[in-house]
């Protein structure tokens, strides 16, 4: 549970210091790239300890990518909605089903 606490405010970040930026509409290039590694190290604080425990703990590289991207996409679709003001699209849901589905097919003994 620990891994995934740092992995979801890990993400936060990240996906903060990648796209926050796209409504600064006005800022210069190098400002957004300033601040976006300003944030990303706070995002890298987080992602390499919760990677470290995962693996300490039995999962595998491929098991925390999985993971990883899964919460990526979670933490997106919450910012693109609130923040972006994106529409929220029935395939992306879809989508996020079909990848949810291969986190089970990799987490599952039954396959192995």
């Amino acid at each position: 549970m620990r891994t995934i606490i740092l992995l979801l405010a890990s993400n936060i970040f990240m996906t903060f210091a990648w796209y926050y930026h796209l409504k600064q509409e006005g800022w210069p290039l190098w400002k957004a790239i300033l601040l976006s590694w300003f944030i990303a190290l706070f995002e890298y604080t987080l992602m390499v300890p919760a990677n470290r425990h995962g693996y300490a703990k039995g999962l595998s590289g491929f098991q925390l990518k999985m993971i990883q991207e899964v919460i990526t996409l979670v933490v997106f679709a919450v910012f693109a909605v609130l923040y972006l003001k994106e529409p929220f699209h029935w395939r992306y849901l879809v989508s996020f089903a079909f990848l949810v589905g291969a986190v089970y097919f990799m987490f599952s003994k039954r396959f192995g």
